[in-house]
């Protein structure tokens, strides 16, 4: 378990930042000194790293807000509200688990954002896995949330083959082309740099929230329509209200899955003390707003049966609102927001390796940078791996092992949370979790239950989970070995 590798004897130190590295301006590169990361004395070393770019800090709040809603709002709007209306038969019920989800998400931005403001490093999750857990458990959550992160643009590409399919007859049959296409695509404007990529995410998440917002604007306008087409699904029966309250709370939840995308970027926001805990805090709020805004707009053209079931019921409501053309115009939306959504992962994957690889857990050539501010070995790595599970058509079985590790991660990181309370209470927290420690104990009660629920419910895949956990420890001896070996005779020290 990640609690059993927790330091003892001789815990890492402190990560340190310099106050004018906290409110760094404009494009200035940044760096992320570490008490166990490579180091390079010799001036050759010195002069090599000078001549690579660096990350660049040049992010703010919007582009936090436009991460967060690019990487949260996806299909799974589409089909949570069928879910949920099988569960839950009352309106009042059938909203109320929007809110308690979104509250459950304010509660894990409380901490997640004292964890990025103490170490402000690009990298996600990997950074409080190794900060707090040691080398062992950063390694383990590096490689798995990498292996997710482009599982999940695999996934979403080929939805977007599908759409683009239905939308344009000659992509009709070319799925996985078109699937390989956007993901190429997207990563070829990300080589140009950071700047390109947040102004890419900032216009896509805009558009995917005005898109969703003038629908839920025409189901309003449109209160004369009565709809008739879509069936009634029988609801769930035998549960009790406490269980099916709890079934639909875990896919509303798993809905709002994403709202830390902020955290992957820490050293290129401008000012991370203030910026990350507002991304974070406000994105959980516009997400709050937005899901509970269609959700209204559901039901105020369909019924709580009609719901219920419906694997695309934004599509039904879209049907009924531009007859023969609300599928088009569906589809246009969930294009659009795709196209968000493997943006952002392409953003958040090329950062794990790049951080990994400034610890000496991976080559150093991962963490290459270059002048526009793009980790482009791990971009390369990521757009292969993504390319590979497209066209193997094995992204199904990453993506359904990495969900194990997705709830894993909340657990980890509030666990994090707690060690570094204790092991580092002196530490500099510029934002302070509100609420600590019940509001984390809180969040990690859920996440623990949300893990066991996964367990139960795909035994299958939790079980490769916890194998590949087994298989990580022998990999990351040998990757140890391997580093050291090929940096014997030179200037670079790895860590032990």
């Amino acid at each position: 378990s990640f609690r059993s590798t927790i330091p003892r004897e001789k815990p890492l130190r402190s990560y340190s930042i310099q106050p004018n590295e906290i409110c760094g301006k404009g494009s200035e590169p940044v760096s992320t000194p570490d008490a166990s990361a490579t180091t390079l004395p010799s001036s050759s070393s010195a002069a090599a790293g000078k001549s690579r770019g660096s990350l660049l800090r040049i992010l703010g709040v919007g582009f936090g807000l436009a991460v967060t809603i690019g990487n949260t709002i996806g299909a799974g709007i589409l089909r949570t509200p069928g879910d949920v209306g099988s569960y839950l038969h009352t309106r009042v019920l059938f909203l109320g688990v929007w809110v308690v989800g979104g509250l459950y998400a304010l509660l894990g931005a409380f901490s997640l954002s004292e964890l990025s403001v103490m170490s402000p490093r690009s990298g996600g999750y990997y950074v409080f896995a190794r900060r707090a857990l040691g080398e062992f458990a950063g390694f383990t959550v590096g490689w798995t949330d990498f292996l997710a992160q482009c599982g999940s643009i695999a996934a979403v590409a080929i939805v977007i083959g599908e759409y683009a399919g239905n939308l344009i007859p000659a992509l009709a049959g070319h799925i996985v082309f078109s699937a390989v296409t956007v993901t190429v695509a997207v990563a070829f404007l990300q080589w140009h740099g950071i700047r390109i990529g947040s102004l890419t995410q900032n216009i896509t998440s805009l558009l995917k929230t005005v898109a969703f917002l003038a629908l839920v604007v025409a189901a309003f306008a449109f209160t004369h329509v009565t709809p008739g087409a879509p069936a009634v699904t029988p609801l769930a029966g035998g549960l009790s209200p406490w269980l099916a309250v709890l079934l639909a709370l875990q896919a509303v939840i798993y809905t709002y899955d994403g709202w830390y995308g902020v955290i992957y970027f820490g050293e290129e926001v401008r000012n991370p003390a203030h910026d990350i805990p507002r991304s974070m805090i406000y994105g959980v709020l516009a997400l709050m707003t937005i899901y509970l805004l269609v959700n209204m707009a559901l039901l105020h053209v369909l019924t709580i049966p009609q719901i219920a079931g419906q694997t695309m019921a934004l599509g039904t409501v879209a049907s009924v609102i531009f007859g023969s053309r609300g599928q088009t115009v569906l589809q246009i939306l969930m294009i659009v927001s795709l196209v968000s959504a493997i943006n952002a992962y392409h953003l958040m994957a090329s950062r794990i390796p790049f951080a990994m690889s400034k610890d000496g857990l991976l080559s150093r050539h991962a963490s290459h940078v270059n002048r526009g501010g793009t980790p482009t070995v791990g971009l390369v790595l990521g757009t292969l791996v993504a390319v590979v599970f497209i066209l193997s058509g094995k992204f199904e079985i990453v993506l359904a092992v990495s969900a194990f590790y997705f709830v894993a991660d909340y657990a980890m990181a509030y666990t994090a949370m707690f060690v570094l309370r204790w092991r580092e209470p002196e530490a500099p927290r510029p934002f302070r979790a509100w609420g600590y420690p019940w509001t984390t104990g809180v969040a990690w009660l859920g996440s623990v239950a949300f893990l066991a629920a996964a367990v139960k419910e795909d035994t299958r895949n939790s079980a490769y989970a916890l194998l590949s956990l087994a298989v990580s420890y022998p990999v990351y001896r040998l990757t140890r070995v391997v580093l050291r070996r090929q940096n014997q005779g030179g200037a670079e020290t790895l860590p032990r």
